[in-house]
């Protein structure tokens, strides 16, 4: 196994000893997720090597994966993940149910304070729950949320939510950086200039397009400091053109989604490069309120027209796994038991002449280019495919920001998509696929079966149960053609001689950089 792999097996069982309970309070690991090293002095200074430069940086909206991987170093979350995906203390040292799991108590960690000096207590964790949960916010982790009916600071160091009902994916949700807690006298428009944090940097310098470097922030509240001085992202367009600033020396570490540029870096004997599989899922996204496409049988023929095997081997050699929406190990979804298991142009056309377009039909489809690297090969895949049906994908290649911009407003009839996987399957689709999810409208699809789904899934920590609900939910959004799900794959973390410490996740967190050192 290359080193920083994960084998599955292994991933599924932290995970269901992470999401089996939302009562669970820590206490052994005060210290959060590999924090990084001791002292405040001394280290290099670690270059990465990014494909773009980050949308935003409000963190509350951040989707973009640059915006995210800079973010969460950045800023700190009540709880966090550690490199296997257990949910472990972050800004809450722990966190307490009550017996009927309607009352979830968090005890912060004291002496912690934001990047500009000021102290955070239960004042900032209420007011940044309450501010995510305010529709007028835009927070896309807004769903996370729809448990809780109240936020309570009793004292400085105490906050109590109260829930509607039980909520077991909540403390995992809370871990993800657009859960940030914010200072509450800052506002969005200060922080999107300068970001004001708990996190192990504080920002340093930007130049638009160009790089993002952050510092080393001695006051961090973690019993170790970050080891590296200084992080910049440097924005070089192409994977292929990061891997030549690797081999002269200007970069030393990058994560790469491109299989071909990872065996190029590592050929060339200079380069370590570490395969780690990600619960992440490539996705042509379908908008049902759009069009042609509200029509499920369309919807379904283009399901049948599509070569999941023949997408992942063509635009990426074959390094991953034709997969179903749930990806997380632990709540791993069946892609043989979707309708059209392999590909079937017989049942397409049917499924076309039941909508009455047996002659054709054409999907405006949006793609990124530099959000990552597989995306156009993918598109150009899935447009051959479909033509072969009578379904022309007219693509639309738009660069990353262009790209987040129409997708976040749902102005797409279709978009070729790299979604972030998550540990538990309410973080991932809650907010999409629930009539009242704030990203309902980017999914384009919901239905009263999903809202009592979601409900149940949430409201029960029995694992055997959990896992039965969320493969209903993957059934009712194959049988309905919501998305077309693809592939999980894989991210290839480049690193030159002298790096160390820096261990990839199957999330695609990048959090131990705070930990990485270059010597």
């Amino acid at each position: 196994m290359p080193r920083g792999a994960l084998s599955a097996a292994a991933l599924a069982a932290t995970l269901s000893l992470a999401l089996a309970s939302c009562s669970s309070s820590s206490g052994s690991d005060s210290s959060g997720p590999a924090p990084g090293a001791e002292g405040t002095g001394g280290g290099k200074p670690l270059v990465v090597g990014v494909t773009s430069d980050p949308d935003t940086l409000f963190p509350w909206k951040a989707t973009q994966f640059q915006a995210v991987n800079v973010l969460q170093n950045l800023y700190g979350t009540l709880t966090e993940f550690d490199k296997d995906l257990n949910v472990v203390p972050g800004l809450a040292e722990s966190w307490d149910a009550s017996e009927d799991g309607k009352t979830l108590t968090l005890k912060l960690r004291q002496g912690v304070t934001f990047a500009d000096g000021s102290a955070f207590d239960s004042a900032d964790v209420k007011s940044s729950l309450d501010k995510i949960m305010d529709e007028k916010t835009a927070a896309v982790a807004r769903a996370s949320l729809s448990s809780v009916k109240s936020v309570e600071a009793p004292d400085a160091n105490t906050v109590v939510l109260k829930l509607s009902a039980p909520d077991a994916a909540l403390p995992a949700n809370l871990a993800t950086v657009n859960m940030a807690m914010l200072s509450s006298d800052d506002t969005e428009e200060k922080l999107t200039a300068t970001p004001n944090g708990t996190g192990p940097f504080t920002l340093g310098k930007r130049v638009p397009s160009q790089s993002i470097t952050l510092t080393r922030n001695d006051a961090y509240w973690g019993t170790e400091k970050a080891k590296s001085p200084s992080v910049e992202f440097r924005v070089i367009p192409d994977e292929s053109s990061i891997v030549s600033a690797m081999q002269s020396g200007n970069v030393q570490l990058a994560v790469f989604n491109d299989p071909l540029v990872a065996q190029t870096a590592e050929g060339g004997g200079t380069i370590t490069v570490a395969k780690t599989p990600q619960l992440n899922y490539h996705v042509l996204q379908l908008n049902a309120r759009r069009g042609e496409l509200g029509d499920v049988n369309v919807r379904l023929a283009v399901q049948c027209a599509i070569d999941r095997k023949q997408v992942l081997d063509t635009a990426a050699l074959g390094e991953g796994e034709v997969t179903g929406p749930n990806t997380a190990p632990a709540f791993k979804s069946d892609p043989d038991k979707r309708p059209c298991p392999t590909r079937d142009l017989a049942k397409a056309a049917d499924y076309l002449g039941k909508a009455g377009k047996s002659g054709g039909v054409t999907i405006k489809t949006i793609v990124s280019q530099g959000e990552y690297a597989t995306s156009v090969n993918e598109a150009q895949s899935l447009k051959a495919q479909l033509a072969e049906a009578k379904i022309n994908l007219d693509l639309e290649v738009l660069e990353s920001g262009a790209f987040v911009d129409r997708w976040v407003a749902a102005d797409f009839d279709a978009a070729v998509a790299l979604n972030g996987g998550r540990p538990d399957p309410d973080g991932s689709y809650g907010r999409y696929f629930t009539s009242d999810g704030n990203l309902n409208k980017v999914a384009g699809y919901s239905s009263d079966k999903l809202d009592k789904l979601f409900a149940e899934g949430k409201a029960t920590t029995d694992q055997a149960a959990r896992k039965a609900i969320y493969d209903q939910v993957a059934a009712e959004l194959e049988d309905n053609a919501a998305w077309i799900w693809l592939f999980s794959g894989y991210t290839y973390t480049a690193t030159t001689s002298g790096v160390q410490g820096f261990t990839p996740m199957a999330n695609g967190s990048l959090q131990s950089l705070r930990a990485t050192s270059v010597s």
